[in-house]
């Protein structure tokens, strides 16, 4: 840990701090622009997070919102802060790729509504980041485009998580206070896990879609990425409409959180379980009441019909594209979206229809519990030229979005290599509340938060 969040340059400050800042006049949202692109400049050609910079809008925008503060006519207290996108979300006149060479040109038509509520709000959009080619991939690589840089190992390229690749790695090395993923099987939450971020997967419809481009219009969300636990609570605020501050401080104690189920473990990392194990504890000692309760379906058997469903989907908005040889695509994502292509309609429904069922089955089963908690991936993140293509790391993460929870995931330790690890706190559709108190109360008691890749 090279820096906390009391200490420091402007850049590694939360958000949370920041607003207090510029409030105070402490600090104004000029100079905090600039440091932030000097970092993008400095570090930026290396770490590959953005696709994108708007250096000259962004200082304008800064400097109009130091005059609208000096008279008084702040919109709000997130006036002046600096924003990340990731680059499947359009903003009008602006070039969105979607992660895809072919798409380099792209002149996005409309601006997303997520946009414009952080617009409204007085944020500034720093740029556009990187993202797995049509957001379908869950370890953050990028053929053409190219994959983002892990920055919490300089010596060796390793994964930044996906498809929200460039928003967790910009986060994670401080290019960006905070920014936007989108979550269809794990988007946000993986590279929130493998970059010691914080990053919250909201329930579907929670955040609107409209101006993302679309993977599956069943599953696809947008959420937060950020370096703590308040300042995902203050973007989700902006984003979604609603207020999860009343509890946030409230703790845990007399709360009943599920332990995932002993076979679950097989395929973790040592260093990954005995970080989750500590949380557990920790959280028990705040008054916690882990429990042990049965589950209906194995965790890899609801991720293959997520992917079943997103591969359908998929296919439908671009199967023609990765079906073309000729188009410069990435081969890894191909096949992906290729698993839609042979799907009968008889087979979609039934998949929709499957889903159902299991969210039945799994309400009734976790009826008792505030939350359920596991891992948020089995392994921290892998060398990029280690990687089995044809696997996931959303073991843990697709279940969630197949039952219409929301999930925060947040950082709870290092394993193997010094890397990071994190946790997953699963909550009820709608009740990103209380996933976020969880989060709240694990964070202070752990001292996880302000942890930074020293190297950058």
């Amino acid at each position: 840990m090279s820096e906390s969040e009391g200490s420091g340059a402007i850049h590694s400050w939360p958000v949370h701090r920041l607003v207090g800042a510029l409030a105070s006049g402490e600090i104004n949202s000029v100079l905090l622009v600039e440091a932030l692109l000097e970092r993008i400049a400095r570090y930026d050609a290396r770490l590959h997070a953005f696709v994108n910079v708007y250096a000259d809008e962004a200082r304008a925008a800064a400097a109009a919102a130091d005059v609208a503060r000096r008279a008084g006519h702040a919109v709000g207290p997130l006036h002046g802060i600096p924003v990340a996108v990731k680059d499947i979300v359009d903003i009008e006149g602006r070039v969105t790729t979607g992660g895809s060479k072919l798409w380099a040109e792209r002149i996005s038509p409309v601006t997303a509504t997520l946009v414009r509520r952080m617009l409204a709000a007085g944020m500034i959009i720093l740029g556009k980041t990187h993202s797995v080619e049509f957001a379908m991939g869950s370890f953050g690589t990028n053929r053409h485009m190219g994959t983002p840089w892990n920055p919490w190992d300089a010596a060796t390229h390793r994964a930044p998580g996906g498809s929200s690749s460039g928003t967790g790695v910009a986060v994670a090395a401080r290019l960006a206070p905070w920014g936007i993923g989108t979550d269809t099987g794990g988007s946000v939450r993986i590279p929130s896990s493998w970059c010691g971020i914080v990053g919250l997967k909201t329930t579907i419809g929670r955040v609107s879609c409209e101006g993302v481009l679309p993977l599956s219009t069943t599953l696809d969300t947008p959420g937060p990425m950020a370096r703590s636990v308040e300042d995902a609570a203050l973007l989700y605020q902006v984003l979604s409409g609603n207020d999860p501050f009343a509890l946030l401080r409230a703790g845990v104690r007399g709360l009943r959180l599920a332990r995932m189920p002993a076979a679950e473990r097989a395929g973790c990392e040592r260093g990954v379980l005995a970080a989750y194990d500590a949380a557990l504890e920790l959280l028990a000692g705040l008054g916690a009441t882990i429990v042990e309760l049965d589950l209906p379906r194995r965790f890899a058997a609801m991720g293959a019909l997520v992917g079943r469903i997103i591969g359908a989907e998929g296919y439908s908005f671009v199967g023609a594209l990765t079906d073309d040889p000729s188009l410069p695509l990435d081969d890894d994502v191909r096949p992906r979206i290729a698993i839609g292509r042979g799907m009968s309609a008889r087979d979609y429904l039934h998949a929709l229809r499957e889903r159902e069922a299991v969210k039945r089955e799994f309400a009734a089963a976790l009826e008792g519990a505030d939350a359920l908690l596991t891992p948020t991936t089995a392994t921290v993140a892998p060398p990029v030229a280690s990687i089995d293509q044809s696997g996931t790391a959303a073991g843990f993460t697709r279940p969630v979005n197949l039952i219409d929870w929301c999930a925060l995931a947040l950082p709870n330790g290092r394993g193997a290599a010094g890397m990071p690890t994190s946790l997953q706190i699963a909550c009820r559709g709608n009740d990103e509340a209380t996933a976020l108190r969880i989060g709240w109360a694990y964070e202070q008691a752990a001292g996880w938060q302000g942890a930074a890749p020293e190297e950058w």
